[in-house]
């Protein structure tokens, strides 16, 4: 879509949010930062679907993907100004609220029922008012998916094996540690950047989950995929507070349901395609090699130690999260 458009979609929100009531065909703007085709652009289309065949005309949401309408940190301070109404952070968040770096602790999501599991406890009572709290609501938990690492240097088995490389991260303070716990040199940039990164040589490598980085075609510049699976990181649908708030009641009721029946189709849909994007990734060139857990595991008890000392109540989430791993 062209950028004239687009300015014009967001110029037009705004006297209809200061109005405070719903019109025919109000547009709810959705933009995100992962790409055509990505599992979060899918499952935003997928919720754009559903809540514009509930709505029947009362209300139509356009999703621009591909960051059309800024970096995941532009589009989360324009949603606080009601210049746009929803956005899909992931490993920003944490610098939102710091409860949210709970997903940045390596190896603490076991499996994607797990997730549903926290999702049901731990993002309804710690993690929506924490967010709340700085002026944001997140309406679910989506997926983004099990994180990996590619690069073109070399195989990574352990921590070792990423000594000196300039791995490109989110724009998470969390994470950029996590690497540097590792022994790499972090560089943090927004995923529309990595591309043209890793195809001149600014940055060694990256971390993503798999449909990330097929749908980015990082395979087309990145020879090694290291499945690590060092971190689930969750995607959130996410309004302004005050914007949100002076919609139509029956559209917020609306957008806030659909987000919460999506989110299990997004779970469904990830573990679905996993198997294939690996397949696909590896047809096309990419040298696979599954690394070592216990070694990375070792690493990352420094970042376990830096959450619970550093978060309120950090020790007792992690305790919970781990508790609900257990079935217990």
């Amino acid at each position: 879509m062209k950028l004239k458009h687009i300015a014009f979609c967001v110029a037009a929100l705004m006297p209809a949010m200061g109005a405070g009531a719903a019109q025919a065909q109000e547009e709810i703007i959705f933009g995100i930062s992962a790409a055509t085709g990505s599992l979060q652009e899918q499952t935003a289309s997928e919720f754009a679907r559903r809540v514009n065949e509930k709505l029947d005309g009362k209300a139509v949401v356009k999703v621009f993907d591909s960051s059309q309408l800024g970096k995941d940190k532009d589009m989360l301070q324009k949603i606080k100004l009601g210049t746009m109404h929803l956005t899909l952070p992931s490993s920003t968040m944490p610098d939102i609220a710091a409860e949210y770096a709970i997903f940045d602790l390596p190896f603490l999501v076991a499996d994607r029922e797990h997730l549903k599991k926290i999702d049901e406890t731990l993002f309804k009572d710690v993690l929506v008012p924490a967010a709340e709290a700085q002026g944001y609501r997140p309406l679910a938990i989506w997926e983004n998916g099990f994180r990996q690492i590619t690069n073109n240097e070399r195989p990574i088995n352990t921590p070792e094996d990423l000594s000196g490389l300039k791995i490109r991260t989110p724009n998470s303070s969390w994470r950029v540690a996590m690497f540097k716990e590792y022994g790499a040199n972090p560089t943090p940039m927004g995923f529309s950047e990595v591309f043209v990164a890793l195809q001149t040589g600014v940055i060694d490598g990256q971390e993503n989950p798999l449909t990330n980085i097929a749908a980015g075609k990082l395979n087309e510049v990145q020879e090694y995929l290291s499945l690590s699976g060092h971190v689930y990181s969750p995607a959130y649908p996410t309004v302004g507070l005050a914007a949100f708030e002076k919609l139509d009641p029956e559209i917020q009721t609306v957008l806030a349901e659909t987000a919460q029946e999506v989110a299990g189709w997004a779970r469904e849909t990830g573990a679905s395609k996993d198997d294939d994007l690996l397949k696909q990734l590896e047809e096309s060139g990419m040298k696979v090699n599954k690394a070592d857990r216990a070694a990375f595991v070792e690493a990352s008890k420094p970042l376990y130690e830096k959450f619970a000392t550093e978060v309120e109540n950090g020790q007792a989430m992690i305790d919970q999260v781990l508790s609900l791993a257990d079935g217990s």
